[in-house]
């Protein structure tokens, strides 16, 4: 009987060993960048064979602390010349519809990160001065930004002046004469950023165009899965007058009796899970496109509008003049 008892715990010492070594095994080649197969630590590797990003833990649990002052809300007051909310209840941002002070508040306190991308190639170069600073005035001020600058001409790139936890990233790309080559190169490099460099970085991500500039606050009011900005020139017009692609040969072809809002193409984002789907999904159409030998009469804009119904975008952001396109 005690020899019986005596193998049983040497058994049961001898699972728990292998248990540990197992989980000390994964927890060294976790520490690594890059495995022994080349993929990165923020993937796995499921029964079938498919690499699947393992995406950060979605923000939960936002809520305010007690003793912070700020004006009382009411239900009866507010805006009431603009809708502030999409027939899928997703709510629509406009200045004087939120308190700044309360919603800045509750998200410093998740420590986020907001990985911003614009591309600058050949003579755009020109706005990264006014878009930087403009953007270190009113875009997500106090919080922590990663700038990623994609350009041709890294030695053209000025020197800015940064805040506190926030920097500047230049890679560099191959030069593209034509935009619908840009448009189809954007899309991909947005889509392995957030495979191999954000995933373990970053929590929301933007994707902004470098020939803008900011005259007022963007901040954690936009933050959401998936965030499309209503274009300022076509924000209170019929949908008949949007400017969809509406050839049925394309991948991006919306019917004259389809669509909700016109996207611009200029300002894109949320999620890094949500920002990769439609990137990725966006680069696959315009392949398809290109294949087929047509072009969208607004290349990726053409696209975005096209696939952000769905999953339709969580948050709009509406306010013209916020970011203004020079």
């Amino acid at each position: 009987m005690m020899v019986r008892q005596n193998f049983l715990i040497a058994v049961l010492f001898g699972m728990i060993l292998s248990g540990l070594i197992y989980l000390n095994n994964i927890q060294c080649s976790c520490n690594q960048q890059i495995t022994e197969q080349g993929f990165n630590c923020s993937q796995q590797i499921t029964e079938q064979g498919i690499i699947k990003t393992r995406w950060k833990q979605k923000i939960v649990g936002l809520r305010s602390l007690p003793g912070l002052l700020y004006n009382q809300p009411s239900v009866l007051g507010g805006r009431t010349d603009v809708g502030s909310v999409s027939p899928w209840s997703a709510p629509i941002i406009w200045e004087g519809n939120f308190d700044s002070t309360l919603i800045d508040f509750i998200y410093k306190q998740k420590n986020l990160t907001i990985a911003t991308t614009v591309f600058a190639l050949g003579k755009y170069t020109r706005f990264v001065k006014d878009f930087l600073e403009s953007a270190e005035q009113h875009y997500f001020v106090g919080f922590r930004v990663h700038y990623y600058l994609f350009t041709d001409q890294p030695e053209s790139v000025p020197e800015v002046k940064m805040g506190e936890n926030r920097g500047l990233i230049v890679q560099k790309v191959p030069s593209l004469n034509r935009w619908q080559d840009i448009s189809m190169s954007r899309m991909e490099k947005l889509e392995k950023l957030i495979e191999n460099e954000l995933v373990n970085e970053a929590d929301y991500i933007f994707c902004l165009d470098i020939d803008a500039k900011f005259y007022g606050r963007w901040g954690a009011e936009t933050l959401g899965r998936l965030v499309g900005v209503i274009h300022p020139w076509l924000f209170n017009v019929p949908r008949s007058q949007f400017t969809y692609e509406r050839r049925p040969e394309s991948k991006a072809y919306i019917p004259v009796e389809e669509g909700d809002y016109y996207y611009a193409g200029a300002a894109f984002g949320g999620s890094l899970e949500d920002v990769h789907h439609l990137t990725k999904t966006c680069r696959e159409q315009l392949q398809i496109d290109a294949a087929n030998s047509i072009e969208a009469v607004w290349q990726e804009e053409s696209h975005l509008n096209k696939l952000k119904p769905s999953p339709r975008p969580q948050v709009f952001e509406a306010t013209p003049g916020v970011l203004v396109c020079i």
